[in-house]
């Protein structure tokens, strides 16, 4: 086995000094490179070769790559593409909207979309958890937020950056509101997606998020269960008012799979939120399982869209149906 030390080293003669110092939590490493002026088969080939040398490090069991495209000094930057907004939203908590939004986010990432991720939850926020980067805090310039970026390489902000943890806010709308604005209208570089992780119901931040920021469109996520579903037709009322398009709505928790004996058991139902769906005449974008992987890996900052996998695998295939959904409308 190599100590970090002498692959760090390895690492900068490996890539002409085009990645970051390794970090290393948890048994996963994760480094940022530069792949600017590199063809596809030179990245790729360099990502490989980065990630064989990292499994020789003690205590690395997965490794995440970033690949980033710095500007040079005196280069033109392409034409900026209008930022375009995707809200993730339900009308009840605790169906796992957050989460949907992180792997979501990191899955729109992977297949290639420059996203950005918002934690729209002024009271209860959690995506800083979700994400990895809880230790960071945004910087501000010209009297706008820069994101934080966490170990993914994706640009997010959210009041867990802001407040100290644990902290309560005791805040009304206009406070509110014009704390998600803030949050919005950050200085988010070459993102031309943001994911918002809205917080359940139909309250102020929502009107704020409709009438304000216009999202391009929203995906709905529930549980099977009859009082979630009634909770989600409520939030695609509201979006339907304000002329927000639906992408499509998802079943979370749908099946737990035994550990012990594999069998597979439906606690919250089952085919809720497909029937639903067809009730309402919007899409149907896919099932995420209740598993105790997905809340372990959510719980310690590590989303499972970034790795592999059977519950990966949930996440993509919702993400490349949101994708093809906002190339069709662009």
């Amino acid at each position: 086995m190599t100590d970090l030390a002498d692959f760090s080293a390895r690492l900068t003669a490996l890539t002409d000094g085009r990645a970051s110092a390794p970090r290393l939590k948890d048994g996963v490493m994760t480094i940022a490179l530069d792949v600017g002026g590199l063809d596809p088969d030179r990245r790729e080939g360099l990502a490989a070769a980065i990630r064989e040398g990292a499994l020789t490090v003690s205590g690395v069991t997965d490794v995440r790559i970033a690949m980033t495209a710095e500007r040079k000094p005196g280069e033109t930057p392409a034409p900026k593409a209008p930022l375009r907004i995707l809200t993730v939203a339900s009308g009840k908590g605790g169906v796992g909207k957050s989460t949907l939004s992180a792997n979501l986010a990191v899955a729109l990432h992977r297949l290639g979309l420059k996203v950005g991720l918002v934690d729209a939850d002024i009271y209860g926020p959690s995506q800083a958890r979700l994400m990895g980067s809880e230790d960071q805090k945004p910087q501000a310039r010209d009297k706008k937020l820069i994101p934080v970026t966490g170990t993914l390489g994706i640009p997010m902000l959210s009041m867990a950056h802001l407040v100290e943890p644990g902290k309560a806010l005791a805040w009304r709308g206009p406070m509110v509101g014009n704390a998600l604005s803030q949050l919005i209208d950050a200085e988010w570089g070459d993102a031309e997606l943001l994911v918002v992780d809205m917080p359940p119901g139909t309250g102020d931040i929502q009107l704020t998020m409709v009438q304000k920021h216009k999202p391009a469109g929203a995906v709905i996520v529930s549980t099977p269960q009859d009082l979630a579903l009634i909770d989600a037709t409520r939030a695609v009322s509201l979006f339907h008012q304000a002329g927000v398009p639906m992408i499509g709505l998802v079943e979370n928790m749908a099946g737990y799979a035994c550990p012990h004996c594999g069998e597979v058991s439906d606690p919250f139902g089952h085919g809720g939120a497909e029937s639903t769906a067809g009730d309402l005449s919007m899409p149907f974008l896919g099932r995420v399982p209740l598993a105790i992987d997905i809340r372990r890996r959510s719980d310690a900052g590590d989303p499972p869209a970034a790795g592999e996998g059977v519950h990966a695998d949930a996440f993509h295939a919702i993400a490349r149906k949101v994708a093809d959904w906002l190339k069709a409308s662009a």
